[in-house]
């Protein structure tokens, strides 16, 4: 199907509609990723837009577009946040009424940011457990009310409002070789690739997703959206169970690549970023740059764009992103040791197992199952992760009995 026939978009419309009210964000050079990858690396910063994610665009594209009796009525939207507060800022700005449906699992962080946003203009229901779950009970509401609904990605005001983000990249950067692209739900590789395409043909995009949200990778290989079981809600900008129909359709034309990235290393590299940049990103806007791994041979002195789709990361989170990093990178492990109940036993393990720069970060003992042994919940973070294969020589060689968790998902999720 020839997608540009089904729908028509004007990009450049749309960017001078939402011009006054989206701020046009820096393409920033990054020094230290181009020379790593030997390749002129640019961030495309939707971290700093006003609502700290390119989501304005779409939604304020769209709002500013409904006819007078749809202002008046009043809108609905579904979104794990970042929409959530596009819609919320628009409808504020454009003094219209607004209820905001957002899961129950929202960080808190993102949930104040949208009251913020949308001040008395707008009314936040949590409810669900994931966006899907979330999304159903807003149709429902807004057809009982009838209000309009504003989607977070399966729309063509929402597409082309997204696109903008690619209109000032080749604005800025006519030589760009390849752009990469989060993906969620699929509104903003449909709406850049759109764009780019119709402008500079050869130019490559590549999509990523979380890999426990795989739902473009999933549509990709099945010919269609497919609705997945269950996702990994760590990436809760991308969790998206189902991709639009007609992001999909997009997609699928436009896509040169579609990469999954561990979500150890969407944390890795969010802090990467903020220690080395001072660069604040949600772990949905880290999935670009965590992806050029996976690129790495295909971009040597190439110009690259990486959007940062988000900086709208709550702190109390980054605890958990520390440690989901130190186990995706090999430095972090949990085990269940057996004790033996004799004098000097943890001593020895101490003195002798852990080695000179290992580190007990976690020690817990669990309840006895007999008086001969006593086991305890162990985490050790080492320095190096070659440092691992020589602590488990020397648990061996100093015969202690121990079951290592990280290989054991069901017992690490239980313990730890």
């Amino acid at each position: 199907m020839n997608v540009a026939k089904e729908v028509e978009f004007d990009f450049l419309a749309a960017a001078k509609r939402i011009s006054d009210t989206v701020k046009r964000t820096p393409l920033e050079f990054n020094a230290a990723l181009s020379k790593k990858y030997n390749a002129n690396i640019y961030l495309k910063r939707e971290d700093l837009q006003i609502v700290r994610s390119y989501k304005l665009r779409g939604a304020y594209n769209m709002v500013s577009t409904l006819n007078k009796e749809e202002m008046t009525s009043g809108v609905v939207c579904a979104s794990a946040g970042n929409h959530a507060q596009g819609v919320a800022y628009s409808c504020n700005k454009l003094n219209i009424r607004g209820v905001i449906f957002m899961p129950e699992i929202t960080p808190k962080q993102k949930v104040k940011q949208t009251e913020m946003f949308g001040g008395d203009n707008i009314k936040i229901v949590l409810v669900g457990d994931t966006f899907d779950d979330c999304m159903k009970e807003a149709l429902i509401y807004t057809k009982a009310h009838q209000m309009t609904f504003i989607p977070p990605f399966d729309n063509a005001k929402i597409i082309e409002g997204q696109g903008t983000v690619g209109v000032e990249v080749f604005e800025d950067l006519p030589a760009v070789d390849m752009v990469i692209m989060p993906i969620g739900g699929g509104g903003l590789a449909s709406g850049v690739g759109s764009y780019l395409r119709s402008v500079k043909p050869d130019i490559k995009l590549i999509g990523v997703e979380p890999l426990g949200a795989p739902s473009m990778k999933e549509a990709l290989q099945n010919g269609g959206p497919v609705t997945l079981d269950t996702v990994d809600r760590f990436v809760d900008g991308a969790a998206v169970k189902r991709v639009g129909d007609l992001n999909f359709r997009h997609c699928n034309i436009l896509l040169d690549e579609m990469l999954l990235i561990p979500e150890g290393k969407i944390c890795t590299t969010i802090l990467k970023l903020y220690n080395e940049d001072a660069i604040v990103v949600e772990p949905a806007g880290a999935l670009s740059v965590a992806s050029l791994d996976q690129v790495k041979d295909q971009i040597v002195n190439k110009t690259v764009v990486c959007i940062i789709s988000g900086g709208n990361n709550d702190i109390e989170r980054m605890q958990e992103i520390k440690e989901k990093s130190l186990l995706f990178e090999g430095l972090k492990h949990y085990f269940i040791v057996r004790f033996p109940q004799r004098p000097g036993a943890l001593k020895r393990f101490v003195n002798d197992v852990l080695g000179p720069r290992d580190d007990i970060t976690r020690f817990e003992f669990i309840k006895k199952t007999n008086r001969e042994n006593g086991p305890a919940l162990v985490g050790i973070e080492l320095t190096k992760a070659a440092d691992y294969e020589d602590l488990m020589k020397r648990m061996r060689e100093f015969k202690f009995e121990y079951i290592e968790l990280n290989n054991d998902q069901t017992l690490f999720e239980y313990l730890v």
